[in-house]
């Protein structure tokens, strides 16, 4: 009865978001599960070393639902990129302390396991009970002091996130670029005094650029914009040969053929998912894919001569790079979208090659649980 009237409910609301169903379910891969997002509510799922899938699921409605005005485009993008962030955030911390609490489980029963005891030879007694003793006595240890509270290594972990991203993504990139130019004769050469130090040398190369024309400008921050490309390219390739960091990619590839078959409105079982394409035009993969493209397009046009405006505008204008690459996705996701946006996205896409693996029928059981607990709180009439 109760799987009927699951089956029922299922039915229910494949009907009524039938129209944009490509819009409401979202996911990204964590430690040894998945994170499922639909618009009012997230799970999260995570299988233990003993089979078990522990999950954990919260109402979340989108900000936009409460303040109006970021329900319009571009401002949208920003909004749904920074929720976002700070719930994958949460998930990776409910992940990682799933795996640490396994994993002390498992170090508290070998230790239990050391505690056992063995037969020892003992002369003169025909007693049972004397010829067995313990082989190893373990005091126990003191409890280990708390750890920072949740909020607070989220909030850390997201500063840290976003410096590294500007530092590898914005200062990098344009730092090599301006040395690259110099050096191929393609902008002026610095004055540099004769008894200058080492530091001052690398300083006066790279705070400022010096080009003649405004062609020497877009040139520059298309090679700038490559070279931010290929370090985030290189940087997932060397990350595929990361044992975890694969198992993660597994995981992605589940939430991606689970999405697939919901939005398909096929029943959800590892069978029917596992035939699902890994590839998902609406991934992350593909966002950051299409936020390089677009950056390139908006930068070509800065042509500070002082490093530090070029820096400073840049940054600036992320929330209207991410806001712009949210709107190419979102309509790249629709089938009556053009060739140019489908081109966007293509990028991206060829990327989920690396970002995403072929998971195995328990890693789909998992993403099915984290998207099934998650529908369970959407604020739907059942029948």
């Amino acid at each position: 009865m109760e799987k009927k009237k699951s089956l029922r409910k299922m039915k229910l609301i494949h009907t009524l978001f039938a129209v944009e169903r490509d819009l409401i379910v979202g996911g990204q891969a964590v430690m040894e599960g998945v994170m499922m997002r639909t618009p009012s509510a997230y799970a999260i799922a995570c299988r233990k070393s003993d089979g078990e899938i522990v999950t954990t699921a919260e109402s979340l409605p989108k900000w936009s639902d409460k303040h109006k005005f970021l329900n319009f485009p571009i401002l949208r993008g920003g909004a749904t990129l920074i929720q976002s962030m700070a719930l994958g955030i949460k998930a990776l911390n409910f992940s990682a302390r799933v795996y640490e609490e396994d994993l002390e489980a498992q170090e508290a029963k070998e230790k239990a396991k050391e505690l056992e005891t063995q037969a020892a030879l003992v002369d003169g007694t025909l007693d049972e009970n004397f010829t067995k003793a313990p082989v190893k006595v373990i005091m126990p240890e003191k409890p280990k002091a708390k750890k920072q509270t949740q909020s607070a290594s989220a909030v850390g972990s997201i500063i840290f996130a976003l410096g590294f991203n500007i530092l590898l993504f914005i200062v990098a990139p344009l730092v090599l670029t301006n040395v690259l130019f110099i050096a191929l004769g393609w902008a002026t050469a610095p004055n540099i005094a004769a008894d200058a130090s080492w530091f001052q040398t690398f300083m006066a190369y790279v705070w400022k650029i010096k080009l003649d024309s405004f062609g020497g400008w877009v040139g520059f921050n298309l090679i700038d914009g490559l070279v931010r490309m290929f370090f985030f390219i290189v940087m997932i390739f060397s990350m595929s040969y990361i044992k975890d960091i694969r198992r993660v990619f597994e995981y992605h590839g589940a939430e991606h053929k689970t999405v697939f078959a919901w939005e398909k409105g096929l029943e959800l079982t590892p069978e029917q998912a596992k035939t699902m394409r890994r590839q998902h035009p609406r991934c992350g993969t593909s966002f950051l894919m299409v936020v390089m493209l677009v950056a390139i397009v908006l930068f070509s046009v800065i042509n500070f001569e002082a490093m530090w405006m070029n820096l400073v505008v840049r940054i600036a204008l992320m929330p209207l790079v991410a806001g712009l690459s949210y709107e190419v996705i979102r309509y790249a996701a629709k089938k009556e979208s053009g060739a140019i946006f489908k081109l966007m996205t293509l990028p991206g896409l060829w990327l989920q090659n690396i970002t995403t693996q072929e998971p195995d029928e328990e890693q789909l059981e998992v993403a099915i649980v984290s998207l099934k607990e998650s529908l369970k709180l959407e604020p739907l009439e059942t029948q």
